[in-house]
């Protein structure tokens, strides 16, 4: 009996020394519990969407990760978070840092190869007469300059070669200048008439000669036709060098100007590039596409330019001065506010508001938001933003909290109709 009463005297002791105990260090030990961060959530491993508010095991088998609230005592401010190396490797976090680059703008159009204008030659008659004889027979023949064009029959042209041969009989010079610049011009040669001054015989039919090595083009004469000076008998082509006539939207004029570089694909010739540069900008728009036309010059020397081919155009477009850029993919645009990730180290992340000033095809310019040398999320940049933003959220709440402990309560003699309202932001 006496041995039961000791050994229950023994267990009330114990239990009164380790209540003792308990509440001596209780305090210190729950300063050391709140001076830790706290968690905000646990997340599995390989599926960042499955959460939990206490530790467990995600539906493959594997340990929950807590993800923990980062104190704004760091110098960044609110809506920091840390996230756990093995969550950032799992969602394929990718950073870079922000760099200071021209913008170098890509537009991509169509276009359709010309003739170069500049050295395109319109045959033409200068006297009504009939066309003996054709030498070139199609459209797109391949003509050396000086070989025969056509054979013309016109009186003008045999009356113009008597007078000629009257003045020579007569030995007046100013009779014989006058009629062999008549004879110039009408497009009789040197040689023809040299010729018919040698001979002294008049030619009925007069042979007029190619005027420059090219391709037949616009062939609207037969044998056997009659022509007059309006008449537009061929013209003449060269293709060592092309014309290409391209399209840009109205909203791209102001970026393109004359010297600005280009290159041509064709789908037909895989693999080739062709460079040139923009040889002029058309004054006024389309009035049915409302485009701008832009004409590009290239060399052709082994003619696979044909005109009338379809081909691709890129013109490249470098700003005349450098920005801040980061890639489109940082940036996260809604409807009031874009929006990167920057990436501070050790785990942690924060979303903060960017202005952009401009674009190319794959960067974006900064002006106001971030500092060269930042890094900035590229890739699961959604998930840390929705993380950063709830978490700031979460200090704004508990902050207002605390402003609301701190009020004064209501009087008592206040009407019992009147409550006190607290927004939270």
């Amino acid at each position: 009996m006496n041995s039961s009463k000791t050994i229950i005297a023994a267990v009330i002791i114990a239990l009164l020394v380790g209540t003792g105990i308990g509440l001596l260090f209780s305090p210190r030990e729950a300063t050391s519990i709140s001076a830790k961060k706290q968690v905000l959530y646990w997340v599995a491993p390989m599926d960042s969407n499955y959460r939990r508010d206490q530790p467990g095991q995600s539906p493959m088998g594997m340990d929950l990760i807590p993800v923990y609230e980062q104190s704004a005592s760091d110098g960044h401010g609110s809506g920091v978070v840390r996230i756990s190396p093995d969550v950032v490797n799992n969602l394929g976090v990718r950073v870079t840092k922000v760099r200071r680059d021209v913008l170098h703008t890509k537009i991509n159009t169509v276009g359709y190869v010309k003739y170069d204008e500049d050295q395109l030659q319109h045959i033409h008659p200068r006297v009504e007469g009939w066309v003996d004889k054709l030498y070139v027979k199609a459209t797109g023949d391949p003509v050396e300059k000086d070989q025969p064009l056509y054979d013309l029959y016109s009186p003008q042209l045999v009356n113009a070669q008597e007078e000629y041969l009257l003045a020579l009989a007569r030995n007046n010079q100013r009779l014989i200048q006058a009629s062999e610049n008549r004879l110039k011009a009408l497009q009789l040669s040197v040689s023809f008439i040299q010729k018919l001054k040698a001979k002294r015989k008049v030619s009925q039919a007069i042979t007029f000669t190619v005027p420059q090595s090219g391709v037949v083009d616009n062939l609207n004469i037969r044998e056997g036709f009659f022509v007059k000076p309006g008449t537009t008998m061929m013209s003449i082509g060269k293709l060592d060098q092309v014309w290409v006539e391209a399209e840009v939207f109205a909203r791209q004029a102001a970026l393109v100007k004359a010297g600005i570089p280009v290159t041509m694909r064709l789908d037909y010739l895989k693999g080739r590039i062709w460079k040139g540069q923009i040889d002029y900008v058309y004054p006024s728009l389309n009035p049915v596409t409302r485009t701008l036309r832009v004409r590009l010059r290239f060399d052709n020397i082994d003619k696979m330019l044909k005109p009338n081919m379809f081909v691709e155009i890129t013109i490249h477009i470098d700003s005349p001065e450098t920005f801040l850029l980061v890639p489109k993919t940082a940036v996260i645009r809604t409807g009031d506010k874009n929006v990167v990730v920057l990436a501070l180290g050790e785990g942690r992340y924060k979303s903060v508001a960017v202005e952009i000033a401009g674009s190319d095809n794959e960067f974006l310019s900064i002006s106001k938001g971030l500092k060269l040398g930042d890094e900035v999320v590229v890739s699961a940049q959604f998930l840390l933003d929705s993380e950063s933003s709830k978490n700031s959220d979460f200090k704004r709440m508990h902050n207002q909290f605390e402003a609301d402990e701190t009020l004064p309560s209501t009087p008592p003699n206040s009407s019992p109709t009147t409550t006190q309202t607290h927004q939270f932001h």
